[in-house]
Order: C-alpha cells, then sequence, then structure tokens
C-alpha cells in the first residue's frame, strides 16, 4: 500500500513527503455504555490508512483518495467545504485544529486504507487521527493525543452529521500493541491493559447485512437508560447517568418503570460490570473468563437490549456450539460483525464452517477479518 501511495505521490505532484498513519479499532466489550457514562474496552488494530503528506507552500489542500481514484482541492477557510463526503473527513480535521489555534498550512497528500468499510471498524475514525496527527506535527502545534481524539469527533459532529462519542477517535488515537485501553465515558480516565492472548486468535465474522432499523432504535434505547437513571436518581441522587447505578438501585424501581426501560437498564448496569470482569481476568492471563463475560454480552445485547439480529444470533450459537472461546455482537447491532476469540487449534474449522452454514441458511456468504491488536496514530519511518 505504501508503494502505491508513494508512486501517485511521484506522480502528482513530483516530489516526496512523509508517511503517516493510524488505525480501525475493536470493541472487546462494552457496548451501548458509552453515552450512559460507562467503561469501553477499545483497542487500535492491524487495518487502517495509511497517507503520504507534503506542505505545500499554498494556502489549498490536494487531496487524492487511492481507494476511490479521485481528486480534490480545496481552500482553509469554513466555505470552501468540498462536496465529497470523503474529503469531508480532511477538510473538517483541518477546521477543528483552526478552531483550536492550531495553524495548518496547504499541503499535497494521497491515501489509502485497509479498513474493510460497514464493519464497525471504524475506518472515518482511522482517517481523522492519521491527519489529525499529521497535520499536528508538520505544523508543530503541540496538541496532545487528547485534543487530537476531540479533532477527530467534533469533524463527525460539525462536517459529517455524525454525533458520535469519543471511543473511536480515542481507540485510534491512543492505540498501543498488545494493549486494550478502558476508558470510562463519563471521566475520560483511561488505563491500558495487557492483551496478548497467545494461542488465541481474535477474527471478525461480517454478516454482510444492515438492517435498517438502526437510528430510531438506538435513540429509543437511549431514552430508555434515561428513563430508568432518572427514576433511580430519585432515590439516589448521585446517580448521574445509569453507570453510576447498582443493580439494587435499578430493582427498587421496577413497579414505576416500562418492562422495556427495566430490560434496557438492566443490560447496562450488568454490562459496565463485565467490562471491570474482564480487565481484572486479563491481568491473570485468563482467557477463559474473558470469553465466557463476551457471550453473556451478546445474550444482554439480544435478549434484553434487543439490537441483535438473526444472522449475528446465528453466528453467536455457532460460535458456542464449536467450543469458540468467546463471541458476541460489535457495535451498535441490527448487523455488522461477531467478534470472537478462538483458540488456535479450532480456527480453521471455526471459519470454515462459519462460512459455509451461514452462506446456506442466509445466500450470502459472510466476511473473515482476522485482526491483531496494533499501534494507533503514528509517523511511519
Amino acid at each position: 500500500m505504501k508503494t502505491r501511495i508513494a508512486e501517485k505521490f511521484q506522480t502528482l505532484f513530483g516530489c516526496e513527503g512523509e508517511f503517516y498513519a493510524s488505525a480501525g479499532r475493536i470493541n472487546l466489550i462494552g457496548e451501548h455504555t458509552d453515552y450512559n457514562g460507562g467503561y469501553v474496552f477499545p483497542g487500535a488494530i492491524d487495518k487502517g490508512i495509511i497517507a503520504e503528506i507534503a506542505l505545500n507552500g499554498t494556502d489549498k489542500v490536494c487531496a487524492f483518495s487511492l481507494d476511490l481514484d479521485e481528486y480534490v482541492e480545496f481552500g482553509l477557510n469554513e466555505e470552501d467545504k468540498p462536496a465529497q463526503s470523503w474529503a469531508c473527513y480532511i477538510f473538517g480535521v483541518c477546521r477543528e485544529t483552526i478552531k483550536r489555534g492550531g495553524k495548518v498550512a496547504g499541503f499535497n497528500t494521497v491515501f489509502a486504507g485497509d479498513v474493510p468499510l460497514g464493519a464497525g471498524l471504524s475506518s472515518s475514525a482511522a482517517l481523522e487521527s492519521t491527519f489529525a496527527f499529521a497535520l499536528n506535527e508538520l505544523n508543530a502545534n503541540g496538541i496532545d493525543r487528547f485534543e487530537l481524539a476531540k479533532i477527530g469527533q467534533s469533524t463527525e459532529h460539525n462536517y459529517c452529521g455524525v454525533k458520535c462519542g469519543i471511543m473511536d477517535q480515542f481507540a485510534s488515537c491512543f492505540g498501543k500493541e498488545g494493549a486494550l485501553i478502558r476508558l470510562n465515558c463519563k471521566t475520560l480516565e483511561y488505563k491500558y491493559f495487557p492483551f496478548n492472548p497467545k494461542g488465541y486468535k481474535l477474527v471478525l465474522i461480517d454478516s454482510c447485512v444492515k438492517h435498517e432499523l438502526a437510528s430510531s432504535a438506538y435513540n429509543k434505547r437511549r431514552q430508555s437508560c434515561e428513563n430508568a437513571a432518572a427514576a433511580i436518581r430519585k432515590n439516589h441522587p448521585e446517580v448521574e447517568f445509569l453507570s453510576d447505578a447498582k443493580r439494587l438501585w435499578l430493582d427498587e424501581v421496577r413497579a414505576e418503570i416500562p418492562q422495556e426501560d427495566f430490560l434496557r437498564a438492566e443490560y447496562v448496569i450488568g454490562e459496565v460490570q463485565r467490562v471491570l470482569d474482564v480487565c481484572d481476568a486479563l491481568e491473570r492471563d485468563d482467557y477463559e473468563t474473558v470469553g465466557e463475560m463476551m457471550y453473556q454480552t451478546h445474550f444482554g445485547l439480544s435478549k434484553l437490549y434487543e439490537v441483535s439480529c438473526p444472522e449475528l444470533d446465528y453466528l453467536n450459537k455457532l460460535a458456542r456450539k464449536m467450543d469458540v472461546t468467546g463471541s458476541r455482537v460489535m457495535g451498535g447491532g441490527f448487523g455488522g460483525c461477531t467478534i470472537n476469540l478462538v483458540k488456535d487449534e479450532l480456527y480453521k474449522d471455526f471459519v470454515d464452517t462459519a462460512v459455509a452454514s451461514f452462506t446456506e441458511k442466509f445466500g450470502h456468504a459472510p466476511k473473515v477479518y482476522d485482526v491483531v491488536i496494533s499501534d494507533g496514530a503514528r509517523k511511519l519511518q
């Protein structure tokens, strides 16, 4: 990929630039906890975006997407926003850097990526983090990684129309090889935990389906969580978010809230604890407990939070039947991937069986992505 980028950069601009990269991400556990003030547990992966960049001495950005075979030029003022959606990510990063007092000089860039699109691995955060990190270095702005993650998040909010949380950009900016990051979404405190699963592989099985229910269903579940938190708060004023509540406190208000709100809250409170249990297990190198927690999360997302779908439930049941250590739906739900922790000796049989039986049942083949926990935003040598 780097060679292809360099060849195109030389052809287009007749010079050489510096190479920067950032990563997509997985979230091992901690789903739908972010907007409830709970923990998430992501890590950067070995699939991401690579960009070659050189300052060009103008006030214009000249950008080429190798994957889309598309060239765009734009200025750095608010009214210069490009029409192409992919270019809005780069433009947004420039604008958000400038808003924070950073300098952004015009530059030339060619970039490409190997994050599978639509698989919930956050290719957009990888793109934002690559350029946020690169522009910070090239312009000697001295912005810290935390603010770089927020630049990516604000780009989504203000230039791409997505009101996302901070997790994706945080993982892309802070990712470290061999480590997952426990992030407290309320306080933004974080801690690295070792993730070196010797004898295991992490594999994603992508159902290649997206049921059109996601945004309205997401808002409804968020409202359920807020309703439950508000009910609990009457008895326990210290509860700011649902993640602050104890399970016992939820039981106290069971008769006062709809059953649906109770189930949603039951899942979230359990999930916050599961993240902590997984962190403890990793410090003991106990991957069996990690796997069991993943299965519990899938059960909760399927039966309590109700964001799974037949394809994902099928893949999860198959994993359990084949003695896969851990498996769950990853991401918002209603389609996308399962993330699976598989012993090396079971790996080939599991993947072959999953692809064949899923194809037979649903009429199309799933995609398979092996992932390794890797570094996030960085300059390439």
